[in-house]
């Protein structure tokens, strides 16, 4: 959120002066579509909405009411853009194209496991984008010659059996699919992942600095300050319809060396050299 306040100070917005920000915080995704109906009725200009678990809510709220998204991983995928380059509706903003980033995820991590002949994949059945990224998965395996465990997570109380079933399926590494609950359990997963000896891909930059083992995605700050470019063109009058969606243009390796050796881990140098960001 403070990357989007300091997107737009640099557009010259002054909050609480040019303008006002109303910040309505979820403690559970059954409560986004009352927070949602709530904003509309309030009639906001705009309604932010980080990811394709927010974005639902927001457009079954409204198809009037522009929205702007900076983390979304598959809005054609699943529908809440006709296309990247002509959105169409009432969303556009930023993706993280996470679909394309499935195989990558899979094949990093299996460079620094290769002996893993079965990975586990934990995903939250509550994040609408997350099944076309299982499928991506799935295609990505064969080559890999690997097998997946597919083990959902919809709640935090969830995590302690979706370790312990991979620890039972003797899962060589497992690949926590990024969606607001793991970026906001970074600590928490990477604690489980610790406490059962199991190699973890995450995504982003964060779970690694919180213990995770190593991370492959985009920058999500870099993405929340370019989101405010979207709301200062809708603000002087462009239409959501008519604003392409853009992707994002860096993706970061980054890998804890700490944690690492915690496992008894030795990434290959090659694997090394790769990194963006390797933590000590």
């Amino acid at each position: 959120m403070e990357a989007l306040r300091a997107g737009l100070r640099n557009l010259g917005y002054v909050e609480g002066k040019s303008i006002v920000i109303e910040f309505r915080w979820a403690e559970s995704v059954e409560q986004l579509r009352d927070l949602a109906a709530e904003l509309v009725r309030m009639n906001v200009d705009i309604i932010v909405a980080a990811s394709s678990t927010m974005v639902e809510p927001a457009r079954q709220a409204t198809r009037t009411i522009p929205i702007v998204f900076y983390a979304h991983a598959d809005p054609v995928g699943i529908g809440h853009v006709a296309s990247l380059a002509r959105p169409g509706g009432n969303a556009t903003g930023l993706s993280t194209i996470r679909t394309d980033l499935a195989a990558k995820e899979l094949e990093l991590l299996k460079q620094a496991v290769p002996h893993a002949t079965k990975i586990g994949v934990l995903w939250n059945p509550t994040t609408p984008s997350q099944p076309p990224v299982l499928r991506e998965f799935e295609a990505a395996r064969g080559k890999l010659a690997v097998q997946l465990h597919m083990v959902p997570a919809a709640t935090v109380e969830e995590f302690e059996g979706a370790f312990a079933s991979m620890t039972r399926e003797s899962v060589g590494g497992f690949v926590a699919v990024a969606s607001p609950l793991t970026n906001s359990q970074s600590a928490r997963l990477a604690e489980l992942a610790l406490k059962h000896r199991l190699p973890g891909m995450f995504g982003g930059k964060g779970d690694v600095q919180a213990g995770g083992l190593m991370s492959y995605g985009p920058d999500i700050n870099d993405l929340a300050r370019r989101a405010a470019i979207y709301i200062d063109k809708i603000l002087k009058g462009a239409k959501p319809a008519e604003l392409p969606v853009e992707q994002a243009s860096r993706y970061r390796l980054v890998i804890n060396l700490t944690t690492a050796k915690a496992l008894g881990l030795q990434f290959p140098d090659k694997l090394l050299a790769l990194a963006d960001e390797v933590i000590e």
